[in-house]
């Protein structure tokens, strides 16, 4: 007998048992890893069953028909998800730094017929997993499509220097409820929680001219407030200065309105007097008179009969001989 039939005789092969039991757990592990899933603390997972939407899971340990009869698409509805227009985000080693990457999405025309370069960026969370999944094809190019128009609208809306300056905390509000609205209309299933203006530039042919202007601007307003400063200083001061004179002339009307008032009272009562006794008050008031004029010895006083007054002589000394 040859060797190659010795050891055909030797080589003997597997029995029925051993490739029925091989088949079985290569049949059972297929079975299990398209039965199980498990979806993360993060995700939903949306159920379809020969490719129509059945239910959506939360996260856990899963169970779903068999051979492809089910499918799970996991989708992030927790992870708060980012797009950026008119920039580039460097990511070697350096997460936070910017490099322009101007582009005809970020150059726009302005309600005072200017051009300016905006960067934005928008930070959106899927709502709902089904619409993400089955509400619009083209999901990323939409988003970018639907934020251009807003912003867009909303710069062309207004002047170059209010883009720059005072209006874009106003346009960053309007345009997260004009995307909104919009995503809601077509059923994205996303919500936008922030849109973030960053560089808002006029091109680079004319940024020095602006520049000029936006210096001209600042030192405007520098002097308005120090000339703001300056009536704030002086008017309270000169105000007070104001109502002191007005105080010291109402006290000096009201001083002479009482004396004046004071005199007629008493001439009132001198007039009455004289009209109950007209030669009784006559000779009082003479000699009232008289008492005023001669009472007091230090002025000596000439009295002449042949004039109509009594003139009083101040320097008139006594001259020792």
């Amino acid at each position: 007998m040859s060797d190659e039939v010795k050891n055909a005789k030797k080589f003997k092969l597997p029995g029925k048992k051993i490739v029925s039991w091989i088949l079985f757990l290569i049949i059972a592990v297929i079975t299990v890893s398209s039965t199980m899933f498990v979806v993360d603390e993060t995700e939903q997972a949306v159920i379809t069953r020969f490719g129509k939407y059945s239910k959506t899971l939360g996260p856990g340990l899963h169970i779903k028909a068999p051979f492809g009869i089910d499918k799970n698409y996991n989708v992030p509805v927790k992870v708060i998800q980012t797009e950026q227009f008119g920039f580039k985000t460097l990511k070697a080693g350096r997460e936070n730094e910017y490099r322009n990457n101007i582009t005809s999405e970020s150059t726009m025309l302005t309600g005072d017929l200017n051009i300016v370069d905006v960067e934005w960026i928008i930070q959106y969370r899927i709502v709902d997993p089904k619409q993400w999944l089955f509400g619009v094809l083209e999901k990323q190019q939409t988003i970018r499509d639907i934020s251009r128009s807003a912003i867009n609208a909303l710069v062309g809306d207004r002047a170059i220097l209010d883009v720059m300056g005072s209006e874009r905390s106003k346009i960053e509000n309007l345009a997260l409820d004009m995307m909104n609205e919009n995503f809601k209309s077509l059923g994205l299933g996303i919500n936008v929680i922030a849109v973030k203006l960053q560089n808002i530039v006029p091109p680079r042919g004319v940024q020095e001219a602006f520049e000029d202007v936006n210096k001209a601007i600042q030192d405007m307003n520098r002097f308005i407030n120090e000339g703001k400063e300056a009536y704030n200083s002086e008017i309270p001061k000169a105000q007070g200065e104001a109502d002191k004179q007005l105080q010291i002339a109402e006290g000096y009307a009201a001083e002479r309105v009482n004396m004046a008032k004071g005199d007629v009272a008493r001439f009132n009562a001198v007039y009455r007097e004289y009209a109950r006794a007209p030669k009784i008050t006559r000779d009082r008031i003479y000699l009232e008179t008289m008492n005023e004029i001669l009472g007091d010895s230090t002025k000596p006083t000439l009295i002449d009969g042949k004039l109509n007054n009594v003139l009083p002589i101040k320097e008139l000394k006594e001259q020792k001989k």
